[in-house]
């Protein structure tokens, strides 16, 4: 039973080489795709395989990944981006990894995909992706941008984690500009919406960002992008100054599903902004109770749960003279997050009251 990795890149000579070897010793094949490099990134990416092609870029990310998915060979296909990188935790998970692919024979497997670290280098934000694929069952990914490749067959989930580190390369406008370019020449679904809302959002093009997210919440769409529009609309009208909706945009998520910590660390935000310090510990300490639903699709925080809350709770009662109160969730946080620095900067206001 074989693995092959499969990657579409282009000018990724900063970053290439530590994500290769962090997989090379894991996959059978290596299949790599480059959309018109000016750097050395075809010279890095020949060090670990001869199957290295060149793809012709049309402004559509599922076209490139496809065209690599069918120069693979292996049983099953893997993909990774090249500011990818397999930990060494995550790296000794793969023998089980394997035996679970020959044992079950999945048609997909999803795995966790941690995409935003704090200062400690523990994960910030993950979420689960499809990751393996087999190569017999013919999947094929779809949307020209932020593309995936929708779930059927046997789908099993699995341990192996992969760590996005980003890179330096400024991509500046161009998730944007796709975006544009296909919306003028087809109707876009509810998740293409949803993922087109945030990058208007991203450009500061507010207006337009609420035009696009209020049509996608209009129409079908998965539950969990309905979510992440509603967080990202409440963002686009709170930087127009117009609260009174993007407060109603919070609470139009619970329309989709049981509250999100994201969304009740917003409201608190909301609240603790206007000094309603009784209101903005209800959904502090709400935040508290959700749970992680970042195996549903979600981009899930985990410190929105957890030491965020708990440091906004600090101030609430502060400002609210419940001293006992502060204390209580200023200890909450040593205990969680001790060397973050909002955490040592209120042990020593503490210490010098």
């Amino acid at each position: 039973m074989k693995i092959s990795l499969c990657m579409i890149v282009k000018d990724e000579e900063e970053v290439l080489e530590r994500c290769l070897k962090s997989v090379a010793p894991l996959v059978d094949e290596i299949a790599i795709a480059d959309t018109g490099s000016a750097d050395d990134t075809r010279g890095i990416a020949r060090r670990y395989t001869q199957n290295v092609y060149e793809f012709a870029w049309t402004d559509d990310f599922a076209a490139a990944r496809n065209y690599v998915f069918s120069k693979a060979e292996g049983d099953y296909l893997m993909w990774l981006d090249a500011d990818d990188v397999i930990p060494p935790e995550s790296a000794a998970l793969f023998p089980s990894l394997r035996e679970t692919l020959e044992k079950e024979t999945p048609d997909m497997v999803t795995c966790p995909y941690d995409v935003g670290f704090d200062r400690a280098g523990k994960a910030s934000c993950t979420f689960y992706r499809e990751r393996f694929f087999r190569r017999e069952a013919n999947f094929l990914w779809v949307g020209r941008i932020h593309e995936c490749i929708p779930p059927r067959g046997k789908i099993l989930r699995h341990a192996f984690r992969v760590s996005h580190l980003g890179s330096q390369k400024v991509r500046g406008a161009r998730n944007l500009h796709i975006f544009q370019k296909w919306a003028r020449e087809e109707p876009l679904g509810g998740r293409e919406l949803c993922y087109y809302g945030k990058e208007l959002f991203y450009n500061g093009l507010y207006l337009e960002g609420i035009a696009v997210l209020e049509e996608m919440l209009r129409g079908d769409g998965w539950y969990v992008n309905k979510i992440e529009a509603c967080k990202t609309l409440s963002e686009c009208y709170k930087a127009r100054g117009d609260r009174e909706r993007a407060y109603l945009s919070l609470l139009r998520s619970f329309r989709y599903g049981e509250p999100r910590a994201a969304v009740c660390c917003m409201l608190g935000k909301l609240f603790q902004e206007e000094k309603r310090w009784r209101d903005a510990v209800v959904w502090y300490e709400g935040a508290l109770l959700c749970r992680d639903h970042s195996e549903e699709g979600d981009f899930e925080e985990p410190a929105c749960r957890s030491v965020t809350p708990c440091l906004e709770l600090v101030c609430c009662f502060y400002a609210l003279n419940d001293m006992e109160r502060a204390k209580f969730f200023h200890k909450k946080t040593e205990e969680l997050a001790p060397d973050h620095p909002s955490v040592l900067y209120n042990k020593q206001f503490f210490e010098e009251r």
